[in-house]
């Protein structure tokens, strides 16, 4: 049992004190950046989609 408490006592020790953690603004710039590209991504993926359905709705009313 002793064990576990030292496994986490030296977890908390670690978090707190050898963890860097970022800024306020550092992190609201890069929220930022990860919803911009995720948008782009969704965009993109969307895009194929529809392209992709409207090649296949083509080749199935040509037979």
């Amino acid at each position: 049992m002793s064990k576990i408490s030292d496994s986490f006592r030296e977890s908390y020790y670690e978090l707190t004190q050898k963890v860097t953690w970022p800024s306020w603004s550092a992190l609201i710039s890069s929220t930022i950046l990860v919803l911009i590209a995720s948008i782009i991504f969704a965009l993109i993926v969307f895009v194929m989609d529809t392209v992709s359905k409207q090649v296949l709705d083509l080749i199935y009313s040509l037979g």
